[in-house]
């Protein structure tokens, strides 16, 4: 239980009808976990407005309701607090309600199209080797020291944010490394945290469902470092040509890391095999068991930030050197008879061009690229044709085939695709739509040299068709039919 008056003070309050001297039970946004004494916050989403569900649940016992549109006539007994952004609000209240847990914690965001996943893990692992107890907020798990929490979304809910803060505080964390998402930020989800430190990757087409424009896009990753605080830092990716766009009006301290040209942090590719990389970094060599130029971003932008935060770069390149990949993060899995097969998440236009050219640049030519690829279903439609001209572009062989198809026919996805294909490339593409088919057959395509890449889902281990998931591995797929 907590006064109301005392969680409230982070508001910007417009008006109060009641006295906030009340008790409140719990926090909620969802009217259908309202309790008695519970205080509900009316949040506006993209399809249901809770302002709506108000008096639903003051008939269940709501003490306390926080809108931004205050109702026609007010219940006897109800305190209605009128603030200008109720998701906003929610955040901050979340917040409150857990004690401010971000303020007990080094929290450091990660932002950007591709790479947040892989940069926040690896932080998490390079902290823990050096002895620190952390947290991690991620898309494919969240983790509380080393016990796992199953993760829905790449950034949770506020309430559910800060309670997993909070459990990190209470299990004695010093560190929590977050992947922030476009969505979190637009929706205030992480509205009330105190960020230490923010790292932009990278920014490519996506999402532009949600966004509906990459100007939208672009200036909801630019808010994220716009808030920083001033003793937080700022770090950036000088390769990517809006990465000094997130700097521009920041308060942090600002920072760059590259693989092309000057900046605090440097990095250039030395040797680089299926197995790793010889990496110079800052005129040190290290040798890394990670693939690919877009992982020696990913790790320079680790290297960096342990060095903001304080760590000798020496000692931090030899933890470098032991760190091990992310799930789904090109996963090599190979067959008794010398065939390569990949796993990745890339599931933009950008991130499949990176993972494919990174495998040709170390194929050098020798045996063929296969490549497995859909695209998600009630998703951006425009990056369809896009990530089909992306996968013939480098790829001697593709197979379109489904991702997660939700509530859309998959063979009208496979159309949208096929729309980035010329009809002199038609010869070289396959249509499969079931998925399991589509990888056992680049399997069978396949001879003794040639690599198989699985892309678009990664560490998924399910597939949604029709609001149903059914289980569904890349990993376990692929081992299974080239076991055949």
């Amino acid at each position: 239980m907590k006064i109301l008056k005392e969680i409230l003070r982070t508001l910007k309050v417009i008006s109060c009808i009641g006295s906030a001297d009340v008790e409140v039970a719990a926090v909620r946004s969802d009217s259908r976990k309202v309790e008695k004494g519970d205080l509900f916050v009316a949040t506006v989403g993209t399809k249901v407005d809770g302002h709506d569900f108000v008096p639903s649940v003051i008939e269940k016992g709501a003490t306390a309701i926080v809108c931004e549109k205050m109702p026609e006539q007010c219940v006897e007994n109800v305190v209605y607090v009128q603030v200008e952004d109720a998701n906003e609000a929610l955040g901050r209240l979340a917040s409150a309600w857990y004690d401010y847990p971000s303020s007990h914690l080094c929290l450091v965001g990660v932002t950007g199209t591709n790479g947040k996943t892989t940069t926040a893990t690896l932080l998490y692992q390079l902290f823990g080797r050096f002895g620190h107890r952390c947290g991690l907020l991620s898309t494919v798990c969240n983790y509380v020291l080393d016990e796992a929490r199953p993760s829905t979304h790449t950034t949770p809910d506020p309430l559910s944010l800060n309670a997993l803060l909070a459990d990190m505080v209470e299990a004695g964390c010093e560190y929590a490394f977050m992947e922030v998402s476009s969505h979190s930020i637009d929706q205030r989800r992480i509205a009330g945290l105190e960020f230490k430190g923010g790292i932009f990757s990278n920014i490519t087409r996506d999402h532009l469902d949600y966004h509906k424009t990459f100007a939208n896009y672009l200036a909801v990753k630019k808010r994220f470092f716009d808030e920083l605080p001033d003793d937080a830092f700022a770090l950036t990716n000088l390769d990517d040509k809006n990465g000094m766009i997130m700097l521009q009006n920041t308060k942090a301290s600002k920072h760059t890391y590259s693989t092309r040209s000057m900046a605090n942090f440097r990095a250039k590719v030395l040797e680089d095999n299926f197995d790793g990389m010889l990496l110079e970094m800052n005129g040190r060599e290290v040798v890394v068991p990670f693939i690919g130029r877009f992982n020696a971003s990913n790790l320079l932008a680790v290297f960096g930030t342990a060095v903001l935060l304080g760590k000798p770069e020496d000692e931090v390149l030899v933890h470098l050197s032991a760190l091990r990949s992310v799930s789904g993060r090109f996963e090599v899995v190979k067959s008794a008879d010398g065939i390569r097969a990949i796993v990745d998440y890339a599931h933009t236009p950008d991130a499949l061009m990176n993972v494919i050219n990174t495998i040709n640049e170390i194929r050098r030519g020798a045996g063929r690229l296969i490549t497995v690829v859909g695209c998600g279903g009630d998703r951006d439609k425009g990056k369809r044709p896009m990530m089909a001209k992306e996968a013939l572009a480098g790829s001697d062989q593709v197979i379109l085939t489904s991702d997660n198809p939700r509530t859309e026919e998959p063979k009208a996805i496979l159309d949208d695709m096929m729309a980035g294909v010329e009809v002199s490339d038609k010869r070289r593409v396959l249509e499969v739509e079931d998925r399991y088919q589509a990888i056992k057959t680049a399997c069978m395509l396949a001879q003794p040299g040639d690599v198989v890449l699985v892309a678009g889902k990664g560490h998924e281990n399910y597939q949604e068709i029709n609001g149903v998931k059914h289980h569904f591995d890349d990993k376990e797929v692929l081992a299974e039919v080239m076991s055949m």
